[in-house]
């Protein structure tokens, strides 16, 4: 027998490979972070002993959430932009941000994020926002993945106060430190939107990503407000401006994409643009729905995203995931996005996205492993007829018991292992 690190046995593991192979009574063996096999937990338990071992009997495994679209240091100001349109949320949290954000202070919002986060079963975060140093410095303690890099808004009075050619250099420099991709994390650059930065801009900070091999994850067509702007100052809609400026591809990331034409479409499709769906900002901000169904008919690959927790007031990507299941049924066709669609826009469709899914988003050999146990002995999980009719239309981020990230253990038995609650959030209240 071999030794591994961690043995996650007992469990029904829902592996989302690409046959959707769900293994009764299984087991997940890691060695240093990495799966090294995946079956029967009969056959793994007389091949492997594990110095930690998880009992998921009566639960069931599966890859863990993929938030696609976020800003975590917004849990500062949960709740104080609510009920307001996209246009009216920006004014209000421009002006905030001026005022709050500092390095300290989004430290102490990202742990918070970070804990929310693992209590909800997300193992993974692309997270946009200011002072990204201070956020990757407070996820690498816990022991989370967070994907992040320099953020570009050409904006007055910015928090940094750079201006945006100072800010070119500092994101060279940035990306210079940081290196190459690596055991599921890679290079990312974000560009905040084309509203907020000039065609020039936009092509300055493209070609910087692509000289570093990142990934560029931009805001786009999130309302029809956003769309009117964008064309009466260039001519052009989102969508088209950025595939006029040759910013379209597999390398690029759009948020949002709520309205968007059938030529849009199609252009994402034929350049291998990913999109980050987040319905439940969406709906609570009244940008509408984002045709999902054609971008998924398209061969567009969509991921799920939560957005900040001040327009959705959440970080739970399982309920963004009930939510994609549910509201494009709205036009009446019921199968428009199905459970196993929406369970793998959370988990592999999400990896994708980001580029990055031969790492992540599943539950296969060779892949980092980023798992989740999820308790099935609740009243509203019984009987379990299909895991993913239950994961999409009955489960809740409180099912979660466990949580993963690189074959570390962050929760067990709903305990953060790696935060203390109670301090994290005193030192939220303190900022606020």
């Amino acid at each position: 027998m071999s030794t591994v690190d961690l043995l996650v046995r007992g469990g029904d593991v829902l592996t989302v490979d690409d046959a959707g192979t769900v293994v009764p009574d299984g087991a997940v063996a890691v060695r240093e972070g990495e799966i090294v096999a995946v079956g029967p937990a009969g056959v793994l338990c007389t091949r492997f002993t594990a110095r930690e071992v998880i009992d998921a009997a009566g639960c069931l495994v599966l890859p863990g959430l993929i938030n696609t679209h976020t800003h975590l240091a917004m849990t500062l100001l949960r709740g104080r932009a609510d009920d307001v349109t996209l246009q009216g949320f920006l004014e209000r949290v421009l002006r905030w941000e001026s005022q709050l954000l500092a390095p300290k202070n989004v430290a102490a919002a990202v742990r918070v994020a970070v804990a929310e986060s693992v209590r909800a079963g997300v193992t993974s975060a692309l997270d946009m926002y200011w002072f990204h140093e201070a956020a990757e410095r407070a996820a690498r303690e816990t022991g989370w993945r967070l994907l992040t890099g320099p953020t570009f808004m050409d904006v007055p009075e910015p928090p940094d106060k750079l201006a945006h050619e100072e800010r070119l250099a500092w994101a060279r420099r940035d990306l210079e430190a940081r290196g190459p991709a690596r055991h599921g994390v890679r290079p990312v650059v974000f560009a905040h939107s084309t509203y907020t930065l000039s065609p020039a801009q936009l092509t300055e900070i493209a070609a910087l990503a692509r000289e570093f091999g990142a990934l560029l994850h931009i805001h786009a067509a999130e309302n029809a407000t956003e769309v009117a702007t964008v064309e009466v100052r260039y001519g052009k809609r989102p969508v088209e401006l950025l595939d006029s400026l040759g910013l379209l591809g597999p390398d690029l990331l759009l948020a949002h994409a709520v309205e968007l034409n059938g030529p849009e479409i199609a252009a994402l499709a034929r350049t291998g643009t990913s999109v980050a769906h987040c319905p439940v900002s969406n709906l609570k901000l009244g940008c509408g729905i984002a045709p999902v169904p054609r971008l998924l008919s398209a061969g567009v690959t969509v991921g799920l995203g939560t957005d900040g927790a001040v327009s959705s007031n959440t970080l739970d990507v399982l309920g963004a995931l009930r939510q994609a299941a549910l509201v494009h049924k709205a036009g009446g066709d019921p199968t428009a996005v199905g459970a196993e669609r929406a369970v793998r826009m959370a988990t592999i469709e999400g990896a994708r996205a980001l580029g990055l899914g031969d790492e992540l988003g599943s539950l296969e050999t060779g892949k980092r492993a980023d798992l989740i146990v999820l308790d099935l002995s609740a009243p509203h999980l019984r009987p379990l007829h299909d895991p993913w009719s239950t994961l999409a239309y009955a489960a809740h981020s409180a099912d979660v018991r466990d949580t993963v990230v690189d074959g570390r253990v962050l929760m067990r038995d709903r305990a953060l292992t790696t935060l203390d609650e109670e301090a994290v959030i005193a030192d939220l209240e303190a900022v606020v």
